[in-house]
């Protein structure tokens, strides 16, 4: 138990890490391929690659990051899963906006299932309770 415990947590961890170093291909060992995500209104997705391009669409042309994530709780029943934990994400501007930041304070609260390939998210909610700064900085890739 403590083990799955452990694993479960470095999978919430990975996806901190995926964000912060824009490691888009990382997300698929921390989503199933048929995951749902609600990231609040108007940003429900439907699988892994909306949820990623999703995530792309905020952080691909945003500036540094750092995601950080703790208090987590973890419940495990079998091959399934729960889990929630606190996060405070910071994001700064870029370019003309490198004078702007945005920081929220949320909680993830996750479902997982053990796969053959170890622990994966099955859906993720992210109730967002705190935010601070511009939402302007969060943007994706130029083209």
């Amino acid at each position: 138990m403590d083990d799955d415990r452990a694993a479960i947590i470095s999978v919430l961890n990975r996806y901190a890490d995926a964000c912060d170093t824009r490691d888009w291909a990382l997300f698929e060992r921390v989503f199933t391929p048929d995951v749902t995500g609600d990231y609040g209104p108007g940003y429900q997705r439907a699988d892994r690659a909306a949820i990623i391009a999703s995530i792309q669409s905020h952080l691909g042309g945003c500036g540094p990051t750092q995601h950080l994530l703790g208090n987590y709780d973890v419940d495990i029943d079998g091959d399934r899963a729960t889990s929630s934990c606190r996060l405070r994400a910071y994001h700064c501007g870029t370019g003309e906006d490198a004078h702007l930041f945005y920081e929220c304070f949320a909680r993830y609260e996750d479902e997982l299932l053990r796969t053959a390939d170890g622990w994966r998210i099955t859906h993720r909610r992210m109730r967002v309770e705190i935010e601070l700064g511009t939402r302007a900085v969060l943007k994706p890739l130029p083209t």
